[in-house]
């Protein structure tokens, strides 16, 4: 099985930048599309963005568009996600995981992902 692991979380004040990453091992990296998805405090997991296999197909949350970017490094076998502007409602343990479905395109769905990785917390500051 694929095993994720995130890292790049960390406390930052409002309106700053972060970059995660979430590095792969245990399955052929270029195979396979993954999202980024958070858990926020008393909230449900909820979808912030995913990237197809080559790339070159991206699905952003309404709360991500404008502010978040999420590109991948099949070389490094690296999803990252670029974040800017940053507000306190990102706040959040944010995961990386495998896009299940082997047909179809990205969904926004959080049941569509799979082999979550332990996640790396951001805390955006007033």
């Amino acid at each position: 099985q694929v095993q994720l692991v995130e890292s790049g979380g960390g406390l930052v004040q409002v309106g700053g930048s972060l970059r995660l990453s979430c590095a792969a091992s245990g399955r052929t990296f270029s195979r396979i599309a993954l999202g980024w998805l958070r858990l926020a405090p008393g909230k449900e997991r909820e979808f912030v963005a995913a990237i197809s296999q080559s790339g070159g197909g991206k699905v952003y949350a309404d709360s991500s568009k404008g502010r978040f970017t999420i590109s991948r490094d099949n070389s490094k076998n690296t999803v990252y996600l670029q974040m800017n502007s940053l507000k306190p409602e990102d706040t959040a343990v944010y995961y990386c995981a495998v896009f299940k479905p082997v047909y179809g395109d990205l969904s926004s769905r959080v049941s569509d992902y799979e082999y979550w990785g332990q996640g790396t917390r951001v805390t955006v500051s007033s």
